[in-house]
């Protein structure tokens, strides 16, 4: 129970019988690595302006080539505290290059869809589409959204809330895309680290030179190691014009990330990949769990998981207009699924000691086997 530790995703339901299972942060500690490298910065005393770190930068270079097999500079990297501001620095660097508007494959986290109110900016889309046990970007579709104002294309991999990791092949065939509109790729891997089936993960900008030229991606130790709270993130920029342009947007509107998130991920990334192995091990039982109830409640069906602690649930055979809203009436406050940009859907985070995730799971069944009758009785009715 973090109710008492400023969460936010604890505080909504602060006080109520509803457990919370939205916001994409874990209900477990961090390893003590980092609450000592964080006291030990804090005991230093003076916590004055702090700049980039070499050894963060040595150790994010070594955890891609380890990790992804991805061959990257220390000088590509810029610090950022936060993904989402990286996002936004994205779209202000298409609307520089004079094209203000942006496209992203829905559902998908709502911060690819939605821009920053400070940017005068077009949000397009296209759709993902539900393929055999997987999902697939239409991108017939996508070539007929992209418009002459386009300049970015916003990825999300792996994808949340859709758990799929893209293919090789599939990020090749959406690059070529992007080549042939000359758009920025702007990926967003946050859930890199966090791939339950044993795929490996493939940076966009790992596929050839030519695309890394046009790509930001947008990577943080926080999802992994539930250090969220910290605003410690980093964009990897190749292209030294199109990094220099990012540099100079971020001034005056992002800062620097600070001090403390700093040594919090030199110490995740030094000493938490024993941690990390245990986590996946424990999130692919949690799954395990999931589904192996939601695919045999009636009225309720998921797709697999290959990444994240995130279950996207399909819920449209229960007809409700607020699907969220009725889950929490059952004691479960989920992610609307809305939010993503499709409301037959709730988002189930699964990153929580499993007594609790089974307790969710029955007021699931609970509430779709009632809603269920409720339908059953209004048919035999009409």
């Amino acid at each position: 129970d973090r109710s008492q530790s400023d969460s936010i995703k604890w505080k909504r339901y602060a006080g109520k019988d509803i457990l919370p299972m939205w916001v994409a942060d874990m209900d477990f500690k961090v390893i003590p690595e980092i609450i000592d490298a964080i006291n030990d910065r804090a005991e230093h005393g003076v916590l004055g302006y702090g700049s980039d770190n070499p050894e963060l930068m040595n150790l994010i270079v070594g955890h891609c080539q380890h990790h992804y097999q991805w061959q990257i500079k220390p000088e590509w990297i810029v610090l950022t505290p936060g993904v989402v501001k990286g996002l936004n620095i994205a779209r202000a660097l298409a609307t520089q290059n004079g094209k203000p508007a942006g496209i992203t494959a829905k559902p998908v986290y709502p911060h690819l869809m939605q821009h920053s109110p400070v940017l005068t900016f077009e949000n397009q889309d296209f759709l993902t589409q539900a393929k055999g046990d997987s999902w697939e970007l239409d991108l017939q579709q996508m070539q007929q959204n992209i418009s002459d104002d386009t300049g970015v294309f916003l990825l999300c991999n792996p994808h949340n809330p859709l758990g799929k990791v893209y293919s090789r092949e599939e990020l090749t065939a959406v690059a070529e895309v992007c080549l042939q509109h000359d758009l920025i790729i702007c990926s967003d891997d946050i859930h890199c680290d966090l791939i339950l089936n044993g795929k490996r993960h493939i940076p966009i900008a790992s596929l050839s030179d030519e695309i890394s030229d046009r790509c930001i991606t947008l990577m943080a130790p926080s999802k992994t190691f539930n250090i969220a709270g910290l605003d410690t993130a980093f964009a990897i920029i190749s292209n030294p014009i199109m990094r220099k342009k990012y540099q100079a947007l971020m001034y005056g509107l992002v800062g620097h990330v600070n001090i403390i998130g700093t040594q919090a991920a030199i110490a995740a990334y030094k000493h938490g990949e024993p941690w990390r192995q245990e986590l996946i091990k424990y999130l692919q039982s949690n799954l395990k769990i999931i589904e192996q109830r939601i695919n045999h409640i009636p009225g309720i069906s998921m797709r697999p998981v290959e990444a994240t602690y995130l279950a996207w649930l399909n819920v449209s055979s229960l007809k409700l207009d607020k699907p969220q809203k009725y889950f929490e009436e059952y004691g479960v406050g989920m992610s609307a699924g809305s939010e993503f940009g499709d409301n037959d859907y709730v988002r189930l985070n699964f990153g929580c000691q499993q007594e609790i995730l089974i307790k969710a799971l029955d007021r699931i069944e609970q509430a779709t086997h009632e809603r269920m009758l409720i339908l059953a009785k209004n048919e035999g009715a009409a």
